[in-house]
């Protein structure tokens, strides 16, 4: 007994001397803990832009450290090469390839300091170094030893308030700054702070970044009286209890507090709207029983899938993963329903659901149809954010940040996950109402390159920027609404729609067998190289990408080059061509393959094209390389930008081997599961189960499958099959069973015929 006492003693020596303090309350571990697996640095280095800190799942508040930004690898606010922090900041992006947010900066501190300090020089600033060895990374809590203070900040968080907790040096001052103009990027225009009583400061942050115009409120309570506070017009010192300029500051001066307890709360409406936000979720001052309920909200989210790996690095990326599926879109209302919009004008969610940070150029692909599979009752919810903003701005969401529409990528891809969510059979949204939205934002004259489109079906490359690129997005997203229409008995608009959708096959130069601009005239521009990037033509890709890019017609694809065999072929040498991209490519064009990039979304759904030529065996080939090589648990584990749960959410799909190719048709085609079980809370309470026999790191083809015991010829299952909570089971071998999905009654079928199709 003697022995196993001092042996815990010795564990937590260790642990306090490798971490550099004690946890002083430990959190309650619950039975079901999926949550330990997930591994936040995962994604932080390299291209991934993921958000460190704490939060709960799609909250409005994304509490966690800022370093000095210093160009794109820090759209986030951090990233694990730095060891700089100026601070503690409520919002961040997770993933993005653009900056902003990182609103409301707070910086305990033991010395005064109003000026930040350059990442050469932090002697006369607030910031401080710090060490990774002496972080704490988890969804739910972050902690931090700051060198230059010896302060360690624990940060957890609700939907809407953050909790931070500063333990300061024993005899040493306890001062906290506020820094409203300080963001990842963006530039505050005009910030307002004012103590409330010696307990509170309240005040808004107004910027122009990505997000044009946004504006933020906030309320701050302490746990500590403050002895004093001290309002800043930028560097210079006021003696006002209430201060609206373009940069202000406050430093907090609460005596020599060993301890102090600070909670900040958020709203884009206004101050008593914060306030109240504050009052309903967290009204106490438990910090632990907070840490604690956060960690059961992400519990609650992640066991709703519960996976069984090869090994111990595959859970940790599996669950990492499945856990970047749910930082963003973000909550965007207040406790009352209330959130400002587009217009500036304040509006109010009736289910108190509204959601912002909607990155659909590159969601629509794979996250949103995972989120009808695991998340199915955010999908109404995300479909009525969409609609409420085409009812401020008129024309659907592009890219919407807040109260700001960012109008980045090209595509109106809210439709196709508009038209996903109805052929699906979801309900809780108005569906005439959408349709009307979708037709309404297909057919603006005001929608990049779309005259073009309806008037000569395609975009001028010597009239429009990245016109391939843009009509080959709209064909996808008209795709939906011809299918949609069609569904609601609208033949005339599915008739419109349906030859849109089409209108990708313009842009196939069958001299040369590739996707090619043209000019006004008709002719194909040239001197063209497909493998060159960077240049107006396209969006974050080359020539051979987009050549691929018709996951609404695979079939239409197939049939231009001339059947399968050239097909195949042409596919092949994109795997295996390596022409230079050259001078101009894009850093973030990553993940090669030969031509194929996996690190931006118009690849994702390339290699399972194969299967709908009857060559599923090459679609496992080729995602079980990119699972086993782009995704690790390391750091610079993923291989591009997040993009807000794209990436992850194309793995979470891929290791259970399936995947939607087209984005608003329900067939997910095989690949190659790396996961050895997985059970799938679905729609109904249903549970769906995959298991793949055999299964390693050598048997990674599909040799035969089962569905509910039975035999099963097809390389599909449909989202139907899914949500009746069937049992998907796959026998995997070593070599490729080259039949399995040969003949073309096992092909992927197309639920939704639109036309031609």
């Amino acid at each position: 007994m003697k022995k196993k006492m001092r042996l815990i003693l010795l564990t937590y020596c260790l642990l306090v001397f490798t971490t550099g303090y004690a946890r002083q309350q430990s959190a309650v571990v619950p039975s079901s803990d999926d949550v330990q697996y997930v591994d936040p640095y995962i994604g932080s280095g390299g291209h991934g832009h993921v958000f460190v800190g704490a939060s709960v799942p799609y909250g409005m508040v994304q509490l966690g450290p800022s370093n000095i930004y210093k160009g794109w690898d820090w759209c986030s606010g951090y990233h694990y090469s730095d060891n700089i922090l100026i601070g503690f900041s409520h919002t961040h992006l997770s993933g993005t390839g653009c900056s902003d947010l990182g609103d409301i900066l707070l910086m305990p501190m033991n010395e005064i300091h109003t000026r930040r300090g350059e990442q050469d020089d932090i002697s006369n600033g607030y910031a401080s170094t710090y060490s990774h060895k002496n972080e704490v990374v988890s969804p739910y809590y972050y902690s931090v030893l700051l060198d230059k203070y010896q302060i360690r900040a624990e940060l957890t968080a609700t939907a809407r308030v953050g909790f931070h907790r500063y333990t300061y040096p024993a005899g040493k001052p306890s001062y906290v700054l506020i820094d409203l103009h300080e963001g990842t990027s963006d530039v505050a225009y005009s910030c307002y702070a004012r103590k409330v009583d010696d307990y509170t400061i309240e005040g808004y942050r107004y910027d122009h970044g990505w997000s044009p115009d946004r504006k933020v409120y906030f309320v701050l309570k302490s746990n500590t009286k403050i002895q004093k506070s001290t309002l800043f017009d930028d560097n210079t010192p006021t003696d006002r209890l209430q201060l609206k300029a373009k940069s202000v500051k406050c430093i907090l001066d609460f005596g020599r507090s060993s301890q102090v307890l600070l909670k900040v709360a958020l709203s884009s409406v206004s101050i008593d709207n914060a306030r109240e936000n504050m009052q309903a979720e967290l009204s106490g001052w438990n910090f632990g029983q907070t840490e604690d309920a956060a960690r059961a909200e992400w519990n609650a989210r992640l066991g709703r899938v519960k996976a069984q790996a090869l090994n111990a690095r595959g859970r940790r990326i599996f669950y990492t993963s499945l856990y970047h599926t749910m930082i963003d879109p973000s909550l965007y209302c207040d406790v009352n329903g209330q959130y400002r919009g587009m217009d500036d004008m304040i509006y109010t969610d009736p289910s108190k659901s509204n959601y912002t940070t909607l990155s659909l150029w590159d969601t629509y692909r794979a996250w949103n149809p995972l989120m009808t599979v695991v998340q199915p009752e955010m999908v109404p919810h995300l479909v009525n954010s969409m609609l409420s903003i085409y009812r401020q701005q008129d024309k659907l969401p592009i890219w919407p940040l807040w109260n700001g529409e960012t109008n980045c990528m090209p595509g109106y891809s809210s439709v196709p996950v508009i038209a996903d969510a109805y052929l699906k059979g979801f309900t809780g949204f108005n569906a005439e109402d959408a349709f009307e939205a979708m037709k309404a934002t297909a057919t603006n004259q005001d929608q990049d390159g779309v005259p073009y489109v309806m008037k000569d079906g395609f975009i001028p490359a010597d009239k429009v920027g990245e016109s391939v690129s843009k009509a080959m997005e709209y064909a996808v997203d008209d795709w939906g609404i011809a299918a949609m229409a069609l569904r609601m008995g609208k033949t005339a608009d599915a008739g419109v729609f349906a030859k849109r959708a089409g209108y990708y096959k313009n842009y196939f130069n069958s001299s040369i067998d590739f996707m090619c601009p043209r000019l006004s005239d008709g002719s194909w521009k040239t001197p063209y190289h497909p493998a060159t990037a960077g240049v107006r033509d396209f969006t974050e890709g080359n020539g051979w990408q987009y050549t691929f890019f018709a996951p609404q017609d695979p079939y239409g694809l197939i049939k231009l080059f001339g059947g399968d065999k050239p097909f195949t072929k042409k596919l092949n040498q994109l795997f295996s061509n390596h022409d230079s991209m050259g001078p101009k490519a894009q850093s973030d064009i990553t993940g090669l393959i030969g031509q194929y990039a996996h690190g931006n979304e118009p690849s994702h759904h390339i290699a399972y094209l194969y299967a709908y030529a009857g060559e599923q065996w090459k679609t496992a080939e080729k995602v079980r390389y990119v699972m086993d090589n782009f995704y690790t648990d390391q750091p610079d584990g993923v291989i591009g930008n997040e993009d807000c749960g794209q990436m992850s959410a194309w793995y979470v799909l891929s290791a259970m081997g399936l995947y939607q190719v087209n984005p608003c048709d329900g067939v997910f085609v095989f690949g190659s599961p790396v996961l050895n079980r997985a059970e799938v809370k679905v729609r109904g309470g249903r549970i769906f189960t995959m298991e793949a026999v055999g299964n390693s790191a050598e048997n990674k083809y599909i040799e035969k499958a089962y569905l509910n015991g039975k035999p099963y010829s097809k390389t599909y299952i449909t989202y139907d099959d899914i949500i009746k909570g069937s049992t998907l089971k796959f026998v995997m071998g070593k070599k490729p069973n080259k039949n399995f999905g040969k003949s073309r009654s096992s092909r992927p079928i197309v639920l939704n015929k639109i036309g031609n199709n």
